[in-house]
């Protein structure tokens, strides 16, 4: 089974650091990383990651407008994307579930269950 490639768009350091470590160490999946949606949109079209977390609060360009560019563009459209948010009051979850993401990892999240978080929005077997 080739190697998982995962997209990580969050605008804190801290954040991109944990997730990759997870991922890389517990998923042995690849990840990169961009701390922009910016820098991530052009990461996606260059790298096609299996998937994308996209962290919905950053500056600039947050994450909805991230996530609209993505599912615009034909090379990155058929990308599945999970959020990652501590917004999840019902209204928020209503409005995510508009939005044709493949799932939502709230913020802050368990470190060591990050993986099967990740397989599960994805719907990868791991």
């Amino acid at each position: 089974m080739p190697i998982k490639r995962i997209l990580v768009i969050d605008d804190e350091e801290v954040i991109q650091e944990v997730i990759q470590e997870c991922l890389e160490e517990l998923g042995a999946w690849q990840v990169f990383t961009a701390g922009s949606g910016r820098e991530g949109l052009l990461i996606a079209e260059s790298k096609l990651p299996d998937g994308i977390l996209l962290d919905i609060s950053m500056p600039d360009m947050d994450g909805f407008e991230t996530l609209q560019h993505l599912q615009q563009n034909s090379a990155t459209q058929g990308i599945p994307v999970a959020l990652l948010t501590a917004k999840v009051q019902p209204t928020d979850r209503e409005r995510f579930s508009r939005l044709g993401v493949a799932g939502v990892i709230v913020k802050p999240f368990d470190p060591l269950i990050l993986v099967d978080r990740v397989a599960e929005a994805f719907q990868w077997e791991l």
